[in-house]
């Protein structure tokens, strides 16, 4: 496998965080890299004009091309994990839909992480999964306008987000009956976590519509943890994965000095 930096991007919501976030695009041109994801960057679903301006803005300026960004999971800080499966919020998440889709049409992004949404006191599961296919068929279809996909993530350290598993997250897309822009996000770390066998993941490789890793424990930098994350990524290859692997981690020490195991791992 050929570990250049053009098939890796870096997520700037967990990477250069020592920097603001609108200066973390040129930060990581500058490290090497030519692709970027995102979380959510604004504090709601509908931010003023002049705010997407602005985050599109420095992405163009930086050189840099935007290759992930989620949809708007409510507060993430505080436990927030997504609105898709959440009564009362629909509208909220499908405003905040329409402007990721915008943002797409600017930048060139082209895949969105629709975060499911945790389970709720007092509200029947059944009842947020119904609405979560509805939502996610209207995501689906306002991505495909755009020849997007939306993609699908299971979860780690969140008691009360269902997805687990990568199946879990397959089963969601199942009950959709048009499903073609709708892939699995394969986090390794938090499949890892979750107990799902990284060794057999090969086997949805048609159905992955993108890759995060991080090592396992810690979720850090590949080579501090357990996980064999470059066997993982070659096979997922060597079976006809073509997209980015998205590098979501906290460094263990500084960002600076956080990239090593690339040139240590690279194959000419």
């Amino acid at each position: 496998m050929t570990d250049a930096l053009w098939s890796y991007d870096v997520n700037l919501s967990m990477l250069f965080t020592e920097v603001p976030l609108l200066e973390r695009p040129a930060a990581a041109r500058a490290a090497g890299f030519e692709a970027v994801e995102f979380w959510w960057p604004f504090a709601t679903a509908t931010p003023a004009e002049a705010e997407v301006d602005r985050f599109v803005d420095a992405i163009g300026e930086a050189g840099v091309r935007l290759v992930g960004l989620n949809f708007f999971a409510g507060d993430m800080a505080a436990g927030d994990r997504g609105l898709v499966s959440w009564p009362e919020r629909t509208r909220e998440f499908l405003d905040g839909v329409d402007v990721a889709v915008a943002i797409g049409v600017r930048t060139g992004c082209r895949s969105f992480n629709a975060l499911y949404g945790n389970r709720l006191p007092g509200v029947d599961p059944g009842r947020q999964d119904d609405i979560a296919i509805e939502a996610l068929a209207h995501a689906a279809h306002y991505a495909a306008r755009i020849d997007a996909q939306v993609v699908i993530e299971p979860l780690s350290g969140v008691p009360l987000y269902p997805l687990r598993k990568a199946a879990d997250a397959l089963a969601v897309i199942d009950r959709l009956p048009r499903r073609d822009n709708l892939r699995l996000l394969a986090d390794l770390y938090h499949l890892a976590v979750n107990g799902d066998d990284l060794s057999t993941l090969h086997q949805l490789t048609q159905r992955i519509g993108h890759v995060q890793i991080a090592d396992a424990p810690g979720r850090h930098e590949p080579g501090t943890g357990e996980l064999d994350l470059i066997g993982v990524v070659e096979r997922l290859i060597a079976h006809g994965y073509r997209g980015h692997i998205g590098l979501e981690y906290a460094p263990s020490t500084t960002t600076a000095d956080t990239f090593g195991w690339l040139t240590r791992e690279a194959v000419s």
